[in-house]
């Protein structure tokens, strides 16, 4: 799956270099035996971010990308526009992705949530269903048929010093009752930029969601044969 996500990440046209980062010493070897970058880290980073952060001290990237190892599918064109929102955008510190949801998805913690202004900037990331579908009685409406939502993706751009800054920030209240570190940035005022792509992909979020990546990969493991 790490490889599929390298390769992926490989293909885009914005990124200057791909770099695994891990604390497992088990990923770093799989990495180099495909022929990939990998980079040792620290065991004692909370977040993905916090560890991304300790690599890109070592470089001088002026903008990072953090494509999480649990998207095989990720689309090498939506980072690259998520690339490109940041840096045609000085008032965005972070940017991200998200894509239509259908109604059930709102109901399912598993599926991030994302609401926007419009500007396209985030108000708010949950779990929760949001927005909350309700009637003009304070019931939650039944026929949801109709209804859809915007599904987080969890891709994020960073300017470097919006990552530095975000690793040194303390765990945010919001971010610790909805265990999404995004939260934090919200909370310390920092802008995120949603990218709203056609349509999304899959993530593995449990042993279950396995199957559905690997037939989606063969199927475009034949495409491309």
């Amino acid at each position: 799956m790490i490889q599929w996500v390298y390769e992926q990440a490989k293909r885009a046209r914005l990124l200057d270099d791909v770099i695994v980062a891990t604390d497992d010493a088990r990923i770093q070897k799989a990495v180099r035996n495909f022929g990939g970058k990998a980079v040792m880290t620290s065991a004692r980073h909370s977040s993905g971010t916090d560890r991304v952060a300790e690599v890109a001290r070592k470089t001088k990237a002026m903008v990072v990308v953090n494509i999480q190892g649990d998207e095989p599918l990720v689309e090498p064109r939506a980072i690259d526009e998520a690339v490109r929102t940041l840096t045609e955008d000085q008032a965005c510190d972070i940017s991200t992705l998200a894509a239509t949801g259908e109604a059930k998805a709102l109901f399912n913690p598993d599926v991030v949530k994302v609401v926007c202004d419009r500007r396209g900037y985030a108000l708010y990331f949950s779990r929760a269903a949001i927005p909350y579908p309700i009637s003009e009685c304070g019931m939650r409406i039944a026929d949801l048929s109709n209804m859809k939502c915007l599904r987080h993706i969890g891709l994020y751009v960073y300017r470097r010093e919006t990552l530095q800054r975000l690793a040194e920030a303390d765990s945010s209240s919001l971010e610790k009752i909805e265990k999404l570190e995004q939260l934090k940035a919200l909370e310390n005022g920092w802008k995120i930029k949603v990218v709203k792509i056609k349509s999304g992909w899959p993530s593995v979020d449990r042993p279950e969601d396995v199957n559905e990546v690997e037939r989606r990969m063969k199927g475009r493991s034949h495409a491309r044969g």
